[in-house]
């Protein structure tokens, strides 16, 4: 065990230990963080496969006191090193992804260019590898008893995550905060994109009995047509309609009670910071207007937790990059939040 005795919770986060200034060690913490420096399909800004690492530097900054779910961090948090191999991996295949992505836009078709059906394939067979990384790192994790979070990268990453946690609970939910639906189906003809996040992790893991997705404000026909053919799975709540029925007077107590309603008693959060207003995270890969403040999206968590659902797992990403640490700070105030309620909702 830690021991605790000399550490000043109320003192300035020391640099020397890990993820919020906490001294633990991994064996001895509770709770893993598994940071993905991966952004190879990202299709507007890029970025966010450095996240990580800044993060964990803004996450100095953050008061670990909180009210609700004081002492949680006692328990342990813990955030592995970024794996330099992977990060490599990233950038020589983001360039790559690029130079596709470039050729598409200009309309030139794929099976004219060797090169180009040659880089398509190497990005997705990259795409492949991660996945069956992250589903290695998170399973082993898992089976030694740890609780696990995810720390992108963009939102790609998590799909083997997804797979440990079907493969260590069975069937469970996704709370989705996005402003995307991340529906499409080889979004760019990139297998495993970004974008197309929840339509694989649907199509692959029949454990996933439902996804409820929440703030959704930029999609497209594909998209629509998926949800309206899998409402028994796929459950939308829509930034617009969401904002209409508080016009109209409802609160939002009342409409995060109901999107947990229709949620399984299992549930992995699944976060994506540009489901936040983009005044909080104004560097992410595809910024939208509109959206949430962080309060609201704490108070709905609270509200699930109140519910007596169990958070099995969460995944952070799309965090930017940005050049006074804003991105970076929200981020590590959001995946503190997470963290504590991680543990909270899995009593010792």
């Amino acid at each position: 065990m830690t021991d605790l005795s000399q550490f000043d919770p109320n003192s300035v986060g020391n640099p020397n230990n890990n993820i919020f200034g906490l001294p633990f060690k991994e064996e001895e913490a509770r709770l893993i963080i598994v940071p993905i420096p991966w952004e190879v399909t990202v299709s507007y800004n890029a970025g966010t496969a450095r996240a990580p690492e800044h993060v964990f530097k803004a996450s100095l900054q953050v008061d670990i006191f909180d009210p609700e779910l004081k002492d949680a961090w006692k328990q342990g948090f813990f955030m592995r090193p970024c794996d330099k191999k992977i990060l490599m991996k990233s950038d020589y295949l983001r360039k790559e992804a690029e130079l596709y992505i470039n050729y598409i836009a200009e309309g030139e078709e794929v099976k004219d260019n060797k090169f180009m059906c040659k880089t398509l394939k190497e990005v997705n067979a990259g795409s492949i590898f991660l996945n069956d990384w992250v589903f290695e790192q998170t399973k082993d994790l898992l089976n030694a008893g740890k609780l696990v979070g995810l720390l992108g990268g963009d939102h790609s990453t998590p799909l083997g995550f997804f797979k440990a946690i079907a493969e260590k609970h069975g069937d469970f939910g996704i709370l989705q905060i996005d402003a995307h639906c991340d529906l499409r189906k080889a979004y760019e003809n990139f297998n495993y994109s970004h974008a197309s996040i929840m339509y694989n992790a649907l199509e692959e893991i029949p454990q996933l009995t439902k996804l409820v997705q929440v703030g959704i404000r930029d999609y497209c026909e594909e998209e629509w047509d998926y949800i309206e053919a899998n409402k028994q799975r796929v459950i939308t709540y829509f930034d617009k309609d969401i904002r209409e029925r508080q016009y109209e007077g409802q609160t939002w107590q009342v409409i995060a009670r109901e999107i947990i309603s229709r949620l399984p008693q299992i549930v992995f959060i699944s976060f994506d910071i540009d489901g936040l207003d983009p005044k909080l995270c104004p560097h992410t890969g595809t910024p939208v207007q509109g959206g949430f403040e962080t309060e609201q999206l704490f108070y709905l968590f609270k509200l699930l937790m109140q519910s007596g659902r169990k958070i099995v797992g969460f995944d952070l990403n799309e965090v930017g990059v940005s050049h006074n640490e804003w991105d970076e700070n929200v981020g590590a105030r959001c995946l503190f939040k997470l963290c504590s309620m991680l543990v909270v909702s899995n009593p010792a």
